[in-house]
């Protein structure tokens, strides 16, 4: 069964048009209706929507009133993702929804008791729950084969141009909530939610009147240690240095980085398993995916959930709780 979908918005800074794009490649499983630009998005983001062109455009009302519509994708800029996901939910449609929410805690919490009323797939934009490398670390970690986690060590950096970080201002915690929720996501899947967060964040003061906080950085207490998550706008050369270092009682792991992309589209991941014993000087077992899409099997999942092939392993009160732990990071 083909999905019919519409897809409700766009940015500048996230993934909506690669998101598009990605629903696109898959003409056999999506069937696209069409899409919105609210917010003025066709004037503000001129760029991005070229992707849409060829395709319906259609007003959000159309989208939701639509009763042959069976998901909808909601890509708008992050302040306004609670406003059309609560829309999305009202109308009782499947959604995929970009991360991690809009500013209020209120709004999202209202959105999943919405969603868990009606029972419609609420799918987030977290990618890397769909990286091969991340799914094999899980496994293997609550198979057990490093031990006890004592913590674990994320960083995703990169360097931001001016546009970027000015609008960084808009989010409380800045990098912290546009980047820093994707580790904070890995973080809480391998150990569980934190007994207590420390949040510190800074402004690296490098354009004149720009004081988001760009320089992001989190600790999270567990009963074993601690365990800390990074996201900085202004790291030269940050894209290939996100990581993520896993430490057990009976061994470690590291990816790093997250993910290479040579060609800019197909990604792979690397990482190193240094099991119980292994010496000072002994290098671990090294492991390279293959290439993958990077958006490919996070949308392909969503489809076989909205077809009811596959159930979401990732839970309503997962998703709030979440997000109610972002908000302490961002402090």
């Amino acid at each position: 069964m083909k999905i019919k979908v519409a897809q409700i918005g766009t940015s500048r800074f996230s993934h909506g048009t690669a998101i598009w794009q990605t629903l696109e490649r898959y003409p056999e499983i999506f069937e696209i209706v069409g899409y919105a630009l609210p917010e003025g998005e066709r004037e503000r983001f001129a760029k991005e929507v070229a992707a849409f062109d060829g395709s319906r455009e259609m007003t959000v009302e159309e989208i939701l009133q639509d009763p042959t519509i069976d998901a909808v994708i909601v890509e708008t800029e992050e302040i306004y993702l609670t406003k059309y996901a609560q829309m999305v939910a009202d109308a009782g449609k499947h959604m995929h929804m970009e991360k991690p929410g809009g500013l209020s805690l209120e709004a999202f919490e209202k959105l999943i008791g919405t969603v868990k009323t009606q029972g419609t797939v609420f799918h987030t934009g977290y990618m890397y729950r769909y990286n091969p490398v991340i799914r094999d670390v899980l496994r293997r970690v609550k198979a057990g084969e490093i031990g006890e986690i004592v913590s674990v060590e994320a960083q995703m950096n990169c360097w931001h141009k001016e546009e970027c970080t000015r609008w960084l201002s808009t989010f409380e915690g800045g990098m912290m909530f546009f980047l820093g929720c994707h580790l904070l996501d890995l973080i809480i899947q391998l150990q569980g939610f934190p007994n207590k967060v420390h949040p510190f964040h800074r402004s690296s003061g490098r354009f004149d009147g720009a004081d988001s906080r760009d320089c992001a950085f989190a600790v999270l207490e567990y009963d074993r240690g601690v365990s800390f998550l990074k996201a900085s706008a202004a790291e030269w050369g940050g894209y290939l240095r996100r990581q993520l270092v896993i430490t057990g009682t009976r061994g470690s792991i590291e990816v790093n980085p997250l993910e290479r992309s040579p060609d800019g589209k197909n990604q792979y991941t690397d990482y190193v398993v240094c099991p119980e014993g292994t010496g000072w000087n002994t290098p671990g077992e090294h492991f390279t995916s293959p290439s993958y899409g990077r958006y490919d099997e996070m949308m392909l999942s969503f489809a076989a959930m909205v077809r009811g092939e596959q159930r979401n392993p990732v839970s309503y009160d997962y998703e709030l709780e979440l997000f109610r732990t972002l908000k302490k990071c961002c402090e």
